[in-house]
């Protein structure tokens, strides 16, 4: 069985990555099962360019396959903050609750029609020859003006899907990976990975 190398060590992620390639003939692993890699600066302007950064690495220093996403919260009145800085919006080492809190403090004079937001995902799918594949998608929403749900993780309790009403934290698992950014991203590279797999015998 093909090793998949997620090119991660968030927990959450790891868990709704998981989720959404269960029954391909891989081993899905992550960083914390390769300690020696070291972290991945994501010094890059695009989620595109620092999900292939990541992937390229760990598929460069572990010899296996290699799937990077890089995700982010672009919020309309803040002119597409925080962006690629989502997971470090309140800071180096920021947690959830601090980059939750901060957004909600820069929002707080802005009613809600102005709230509008997206999440965008970039999945980068890199093979240990170097052969490299991308895919991106979205999903639009509204910040909610305080915290809502206790599932998921980042900035799910404060985004909102208008269509149901509901934050990502309130949805299930399997209702968010349908409609998600990353879940949708996550179905277009299984579908190559699929294919990749199979021209490669598995």
């Amino acid at each position: 069985m093909r090793k998949l190398l997620l090119a991660t060590r968030n927990r959450g992620k790891v868990r709704e990555i998981k989720g959404l390639l269960d029954g391909l003939p891989v081993e899905v692993l992550s960083l914390e099962d390769y300690p020696e890699i070291p972290p991945v600066e994501e010094d890059l302007p695009t989620f595109a360019g620092n999900a292939l950064k990541k992937a390229e690495t760990a598929a460069r220093a572990s010899g296996e396959i290699a799937l990077a996403d890089d995700s982010g919260l672009e919020v309309e009145a803040l002119n597409g903050q925080p962006g690629v800085y989502s997971a470090r919006f309140a800071g180096p080492g920021a947690d959830d609750e601090a980059n939750n809190r901060l957004l909600l403090e820069k929002l707080n004079a802005v009613p809600p029609e102005r709230r509008g937001a997206v999440f965008r995902c970039a999945i980068a799918l890199v093979l240990p020859g170097g052969e490299t594949h991308l895919v991106e998608d979205s999903c639009p929403g509204r910040i909610a003006p305080s915290p809502r749900g206790s599932g998921g993780f980042g900035y799910d309790p404060l985004f909102i899907y208008e269509p149901a009403g509901l934050t990502y934290a309130e949805m299930d698992q399997e209702a968010k990976s349908k409609i998600s950014h990353r879940g949708k991203a996550l179905r277009r590279a299984r579908m190559l990975l699929e294919d990749l797999l199979s021209k490669s015998g598995g």
